[in-house]
Order: C-alpha cells, then sequence, then structure tokens
C-alpha cells in the first residue's frame, strides 16, 4: 500500500520519540533483512500462543515477507533456551523471561504482545489430594509444569509464596501442554498441575481436578499479581532488533493482524482453521475454553500500562535474592512496533 508523505512525517515523528526514527522509517517500506527466521515457542497448541498459530495459519508471516519456521518445544523456558543457544532468532513466550533473562547480563525486549494476562490455571487432582482444603496441603506433593523454569512454574511458585510455602516444599514435574499434561493427571503422575487451555478445561469436563488459582480473566490475574500482568509475547534479543528492524516490524505487524482477527473471529472459525490436534478430540470443549480465554488474549498487540513493573514485582516476591534494582525495566519492552502495525492494520 502506497504510503503518504504525512504518514511518513508521523512515523518520523513517532520514532524520534522512541529514539528510532530511521530503523521504524525503514521498516515501514523495505523487505525484511531475515526474511527466513525460527520463532520457538513452548507448547502451541495452547491457546496461550492462539495469536502465533493464527499469523501461520492464515498467511500472515508470508504477506509480510517472512517465511518464519516455528520449533515447538515442551515449555517456554525449553524455547527460552533455544534463542539464548541459536537455534531460533526469536521466542512465542512469557513476558516476564525478558526480565529474568535481563538479571543474568542478557538483554532481550519484548516487542509485540499476544496475551495480556497470564491464563494460568492451578489445580489440584481428585484423585490423589481429594481432601485439599489449604495451599499447606500442597507442601511435599508434586506438581506438573509445562517445563520447570516456565510460566507455569512461576505462577505455582508466586502462589506458594502467597501462602507462606517455598518452591522447594513441593517437587516440580515437566509434563508438557498437550495431552501428556492431561494423562499425568489422570493417571496420578502428579498431585496438582499449573496448565493452560485447552488442557485445564479437558481435565474440569472430566471432573478430575479441583482449580484453586486462575489467571484466566484480567479481573482475577490482577488480584493474584496485584495488576496488569502481560503474558505471551514475541520476543528477540537486542542485538536481533536492532540488526533487524524492518524483520522486527514484520512480526509484529503479522501478530497484531492476528491479535485483530481473533477479536473479531467466533469460536467456530477459529476451532476450524487450528489443527485438529489443538482440540484434544473435544472441538466443542475447544470452543468453550476459547470463550473463556478470550479477554486475557491482546487485543492489539500492545503491551499494558504498569504491566511491566507488575511482572517485575511478581519475579521479585518469588525469586530468591532477587535485586530489583539492577532491572531497567524499560529495556524489557517496547510497544514501537505494535504501534505502526495498528497504524498499518486498524481494522484487522
Amino acid at each position: 500500500m502506497p504510503i503518504s508523505r504525512r504518514q511518513l512525517l508521523k512515523t518520523a515523528t513517532l520514532a524520534g520519540v522512541l529514539g528510532a526514527a530511521p530503523a521504524l522509517a525503514r521498516a515501514q517500506v523495505t523487505a525484511p533483512e531475515k526474511p527466513g527466521l525460527t520463532i520457538a515457542v513452548g507448547g502451541q497448541s495452547l491457546i496461550y500462543y492462539l495469536p502465533l498459530s493464527v499469523a501461520h495459519l492464515k498467511g500472515y508471516f508470508k504477506e509480510v515477507g517472512l517465511n518464519a519456521r516455528i520449533a515447538d518445544f515442551a515449555g517456554g523456558s525449553k524455547a527460552l533456551q533455544a534463542v539464548v543457544g541459536g537455534s531460533a532468532d526469536v521466542v512465542s513466550g512469557a513476558f516476564e523471561h525478558t526480565i529474568s533473562l535481563q538479571t543474568k547480563g542478557q538483554f532481550y525486549r519484548s516487542f509485540v504482545l499476544q496475551g495480556r494476562a497470564p491464563m494460568i490455571v492451578l489445580a489440584v487432582s481428585k484423585k490423589t489430594l481429594p481432601g485439599y482444603k489449604t495451599p499447606a496441603d500442597l507442601k511435599g506433593k508434586k506438581i506438573g509444569v509445562t517445563a520447570p523454569g516456565s510460566s507455569t512454574n512461576m505462577m505455582v511458585s508466586f502462589f506458594l509464596a502467597q501462602h507462606g510455602l517455598k518452591p522447594s516444599d513441593v517437587s516440580y514435574i515437566g509434563v508438557g501442554a498437550g495431552a501428556g499434561a492431561v494423562t499425568a493427571i489422570r493417571s496420578g503422575q502428579v498431585d496438582a498441575i499449573a496448565n493452560l487451555d485447552p488442557v485445564i478445561s479437558t481435565l474440569v469436563k472430566d471432573d478430575a481436578i479441583t482449580i484453586i488459582a486462575d489467571t484466566r480473566t484480567l479481573k482475577d490475574s490482577r488480584q493474584i499479581f496485584g495488576g496488569e500482568m502481560p503474558a505471551g509475547c514475541l520476543y528477540a534479543s537486542q542485538a536481533f532488533i536492532d540488526a533487524n528492524p524492518n524483520t522486527t516490524q514484520a512480526l509484529a505487524n503479522a501478530l497484531v493482524r492476528a491479535d485483530h482477527w481473533i477479536q473479531q473471529a467466533t469460536p467456530d472459525a477459529i476451532a476450524k482453521l487450528v489443527p485438529a490436534s489443538y482440540l484434544l478430540g473435544d472441538p466443542e470443549l475447544y470452543k468453550l475454553a476459547l470463550k473463556g480465554n478470550r479477554e486475557a488474549l491482546s487485543p492489539d498487540g500492545m503491551v499494558p500500562e504498569g504491566g511491566p513493573q507488575t511482572a517485575l514485582n511478581a519475579l521479585a516476591d518469588y525469586v530468591p535474592h532477587f535485586d530489583r534494582t539492577k532491572v531497567d525495566i524499560s529495556r524489557v519492552w517496547t510497544n514501537q512496533f505494535a504501534i505502526k502495525a495498528n497504524e498499518k492494520y486498524p481494522h484487522g
């Protein structure tokens, strides 16, 4: 689409405020520097990562000049390891990982949001913990998470800390984010589980779990974390963003289009689009889960005001010896690419 002189001036003005005018101006008219890239994700079938799947399945990546390969791992911590290790370029993962990385001297930045609430549910097994009454009953128990070190692990640790327990008071077991997680509860391999939909809705339908903490709605997420808690996002190293501003903008464009499409699409349309494996054998249950999580999915790819600080506070509350004074929160996120994407695709 041709860009008017007025639009270019507007772009330059905004970019100047953000300290990146040349990169953003080029991003509107220049092809991606790295059209072939790999995006690492931990549990792509989860509704948490639905915008990534939609961008891929609807062809939005191709339309912005990207040949994006998606590498799916058991959990977000594994996806993070892939990008740090160099086998992936970008992560589709939890926002708070950018903060954790900075504490280790590694600078990564979130540049487009997929979820504005974590969508993680903590539940106990009715099979192995039928008499659960208080969080103290979790002491010494096995808790299934997508992967140790992932956002599901963080949510459990945060919940335990709020109730006077230490992370070491329980055992964390990696169960993945699909059928394996369902099996772990059904078979009694774990006593509790922190996971997302459609896994949680499947277990609720089975009457296999009792939910004790839920972050699928903005209200409940704010209550648990004390504010807006950005969740799934695309993030990459600052070095990658600096070297590939057009590629970063293209990724943001595709994800924002996906965010918009999801807000307008019916559950039927989404269920028909995603692979059958995402449905875990029950399309109607998947559609019900979509309705329950829609509010938590980002409508525009923008990190909410105050969200980064909430994420920092959550990490500081549960990570032992965490020194928040060593974190420059402004360096772990930016809305500059999402702003441009929304200008380019104002109606999805």
